[in-house]
């Protein structure tokens, strides 16, 4: 199948062929002929499956056609992401996808002046591409007027749930028109999500590339016993077998993630960070720097897990397990893009036994082991999903190498680090991670 076969204008094809891109991938192949006949649509999909053009090329199809101009202060498409770096990919995207044109794309996130927001959109847009928290700013003040989209997109719906964004986005739809054609997209199913379909959806084609949960199947993936304070000399040894290949690092704290960070550098690694703590020109300057290989290691939180749409990121290692197991699936789905191969590596220490036991329930089976052997008497997978803390028994040997690893003995699971630091479990800490108030 191709995209002429998908009934979408021929200059929006010939803008896609500009680009390399012929052929759909499986979740645009079932996704767009829903979306092109006016049906509210639910996409579930690993990242890097292509969701953007999946529910992006419809919504420009039907504006171009339509040949309308936005009204005042208000956008024909209302694009809602959870993180600044996703949106700004998103609407990077759309601009492609309309370029020579006449279709105006504009981003709104926090980290920006709101003057200039407020000048931009004074006259409306085609496509608004927005995270919830500034948004609001915009209606709150009534420089933004919804009153006229007909288009409403939620991507990444999940992680918009686990940021906390559920009554910004009942707020934001309460201003929209009842007659809209809405599409959600997520990379997992939580219990909530079917309450938020429900309240925002209209009888939706329901499309799935993969079950929820599922990880993309380029990715090899491997996990690493290794005790905490061994953690930094077996990251460096790993990345120190691709110095050319690009690789994302993640782990759980604004204040680990920066410290590592620095530790690389120290150690002759190409490095940059990213995290909540990082002001939005500082966050773009250290993704562009990535984007171009300037930078061969990007060291972050959850808050790029969303935003980040390398082609040629081919690694990616959990320094620290996330503490949702779903966030596992997010993290590496930033290797092995767009099909693509990639390798994810997650390095587990005593204490996160219990947060890798739920990442394994979600993938429905285990992580091949690369070294070391379980930590004995692991932490409990608990019913939520959340990473429980470790609860006793002593490791065994990790990899050869530096600290504790060789043959070395863990420290029993539990003890060590307090909770919420890095490596530690902190399951009550799940919403900072990854700085998610700074989504906004």
């Amino acid at each position: 199948m191709d995209f002429d076969m998908l009934g979408l204008s021929p200059r929006l094809i010939a803008a896609l062929k500009d680009q390399g891109i012929t052929d759909p991938t499986p979740i645009q192949a079932q996704a767009i002929p829903h979306a092109m006949n006016g049906r509210d649509v639910m996409g579930l999909a690993q990242t890097g499956s292509g969701k953007t053009a999946a529910f992006g090329l419809p919504m420009i199809d039907a504006l171009m056609k339509s040949g309308e101009k936005p009204a005042p202060k208000g956008a024909s498409a209302l694009v809602l992401a959870p993180t600044r770096e996703l949106a700004a990919q998103i609407e990077d995207n759309l601009k492609a996808y309309t370029r020579g044109t006449h279709i105006k794309t504009m981003l709104i996130v926090g980290g920006a002046g709101m003057t200039g927001q407020v000048r931009r959109i004074e006259k409306g847009v085609h496509v608004l591409v927005a995270t919830p928290g500034r948004l609001i700013d915009h209606l709150d003040r009534g420089t933004v007027d919804l009153s006229s989209t007909e288009f409403l997109v939620l991507d990444e719906a999940d992680q918009m749930l686990d940021l906390g964004f559920i009554h910004a986005l009942r707020k934001i739809a309460a201003l929209l028109p009842a007659e809209r054609q809405t599409m959600l997209f997520s990379a997992t199913m939580p219990k909530q999500m079917e309450e938020l379909a429900g309240t925002y959806l209209n009888s939706p084609a329901k499309v799935q590339v993969n079950p929820p949960g599922q990880a993309a199947e380029k990715i090899d993936q491997s996990v690493h016993f290794v005790a905490k304070t061994a953690k930094t000399d077996l990251l460096a040894e790993l990345l120190g077998q691709h110095r050319d290949e690009l690789a994302v690092v993640f782990g759980r704290t604004k204040h680990g993630m920066e410290k590592l960070s620095r530790t690389l550098d120290k150690m002759g690694f190409s490095v940059a960070s990213i995290h909540g703590n990082k002001s939005q020109g500082q966050r773009t300057r250290a993704l562009d720097a990535f984007k171009s290989g300037d930078v061969r290691v990007l060291v972050a939180t959850d808050v790029a897990a969303r935003g980040l749409d390398i082609p040629a990121v081919r690694h990616v290692y959990n320094y620290e397990l996330p503490n949702v197991a779903d966030a596992y699936v997010h993290r590496i789905g930033r290797t092995a893009r767009a099909g693509a191969s990639g390798k994810a590596v997650a390095l587990c220490a005593p204490d996160e036994m219990g947060e890798l036991k739920d990442i394994e329930k979600l993938l429905k089976g285990p992580i091949p082991v690369a070294s070391g052997a379980r930590w004995e008497g692991g932490g409990e997978s608990k019913p939520n999903g959340g990473g429980g803390r470790g609860r006793g028994g002593k490791g065994r040997g990790g990899p050869g190498g530096g600290g504790q690893r060789a043959g070395g003995q863990g420290r029993p699971a539990g003890q060590g680090a307090r909770a919420g630091k890095p490596g530690g479990g902190g399951g009550n800490r799940r919403r900072r991670s990854g700085g998610g108030g700074a989504a906004s």
